[in-house]
């Protein structure tokens, strides 16, 4: 088996070939590619990992490339993990947002949606190269924001097999085995929404309900922080845990005013990923460093390469992933993308029937996915007509009144990368 990695470069990937050296075996995995457009960034992390894959006794071959054609030809999954434009345009997108006194985040809001339209017309590319290299590979993708680009993948590319993939709902598992002592394989989640804006409603370990013991820990957590992400009535009243990524929502205004007098987060993740790359040149370094753990996505290997074992057997087992709704959701279109338990096996993804949302929470996932479908078709498209609506109906976004002068910013500020629009 050959998995190819697009985005090979990035910090996380070490995390990534150790969960495919523990693994190797069990996958049949023979080959791994490295893909990057950045070639010294490529050397030096790439370089790393061969170093992990030599003290491993080398279970598969290792290689690095800046050609994807290469790395994508007769592969058996594609993992996407890039980011278009780098760390340096993750820094303007929170700082667009900045600029308008609005939500400055590199997956929702304004910056969200620069980020997508800079990702999903490469995202796409890869897919429709798939159908030459490898047309029966599956793309598991991570590249944020996650649920945006499988919509548009599965919607616009809807020949290749796709799936969207997040490090959240595996984290919300491991917390929750660590505090009763078990298995995070033991734990399933009554678990909804778009990725970054889901709900989790219940929890069994092995079968046993423990959401009475969960949900109550998880309020008590609240009511002791100074400035929850979420307001205690409101959990309290929703029967659920929101994702973290719901303080955008629920606390906007607090959000905002935070960051006029905090660093941007993508300076400080800057800052550790030249650290983490000094560290990741060390000749003698041939295990994870610590202080990956600081950069985010915890889990993130785990996740991969348990979702890639499940496509490859014949007995389902579930996961939560990113992929369209079918009938699982009453109400929901059926071709919308959503974050939630699926049975996967070698028969493919599919989504389990699971309750609809409260009506809050579905009011707030009808007009964010409207937004997402927007999205989708101005980078597909360049239509800036449907950019502008997209801003103007995000509940984080600028308004219709201020719409069109922040999309200029953002087709000011991305000017290399979004000419597609402005043409």
């Amino acid at each position: 088996m050959k998995v190819a990695v697009i985005g090979g470069g990035s910090t996380y990937t070490p995390e990534l070939v150790n969960g495919f050296i523990a693994e190797a075996e069990t996958l049949g995995l023979r080959e791994v590619w490295l893909m990057d457009i950045d070639r010294d960034r490529l050397d030096i992390v790439g370089g790393f990992a061969w170093r992990m894959v030599e003290a491993a006794g080398r279970p598969f071959e290792l290689n690095l490339t800046t050609d994807r054609s290469a790395a994508l030809q007769d592969a058996s999954f594609v993992e996407t993990q890039i980011r278009v434009g780098g760390m340096r345009a993750r820094l303007a997108d929170e700082e667009l947002g900045m600029r308008w006194d609005l939500i400055g985040q590199e997956t929702t809001g304004v910056g969200g949606m620069a980020k997508a339209l800079r990702t999903v017309p490469v995202i796409l590319e890869v897919a429709r190269d798939m159908h030459r290299l490898c047309p029966d590979a599956w793309l598991i993708n991570f590249a944020n924001p996650s649920g945006l680009v499988t919509e548009a993948l599965q919607r616009y590319v809807p020949d290749i097999r796709s799936v969207g993939l997040c490090n959240s709902p595996i984290g919300y598992q491991m917390r929750i085995a660590r505090e009763f002592d078990v298995d995070a394989r033991q734990v399933d989640l009554d678990y909804l929404g778009l990725n970054h804006l889901a709900w989790v409603r219940g929890t069994h370990i092995a079968g046993r309900d423990v959401w009475p013991e969960v949900f109550s820990e998880f309020l008590d957590r609240l009511d002791l922080e100074a400035k929850p992400f979420c307001p205690p009535y409101l959990a309290r009243a929703l029967g659920a845990m929101p994702s973290s990524y719901l303080r955008y929502y629920y606390q906007t205004a607090a959000v905002v005013e935070s960051q006029r007098t905090s660093t941007p987060r993508a300076r400080q993740v800057i800052d550790i990923e030249r650290q983490t790359l000094e560290r990741y040149a060390d000749p003698d370094l041939d295990t994870l460093p610590p202080e990956l753990m600081e950069r985010g996505g915890a889990y993130y290997s785990t996740a991969a390469v348990q979702l890639m074992l499940a496509l490859q057997r014949s007995e389902s087992e579930i996961h939560i992933v990113n992929t369209r709704v079918g009938d699982a959701v009453k109400g929901w279109p059926s071709d919308w993308v959503g974050e939630l338990p699926c049975r996967v096996s070698k028969e493919g993804v599919h989504p389990l029937p699971i309750e609809p949302l409260s009506t809050m929470s579905d009011g707030l996932v009808r007009v964010v996915k409207a937004y997402e479908l927007l999205t989708a078709d101005a980078a597909v498209t360049g239509s800036q007509e449907a950019a502008l609506q997209a801003l103007a109906l995000h509940p984080l976004g600028p308004g219709a009144e201020r719409a069109p002068a922040v999309l200029d910013d953002m087709l000011r500020t991305h000017a290399s990368f979004l000419e597609y629009m402005t043409e």
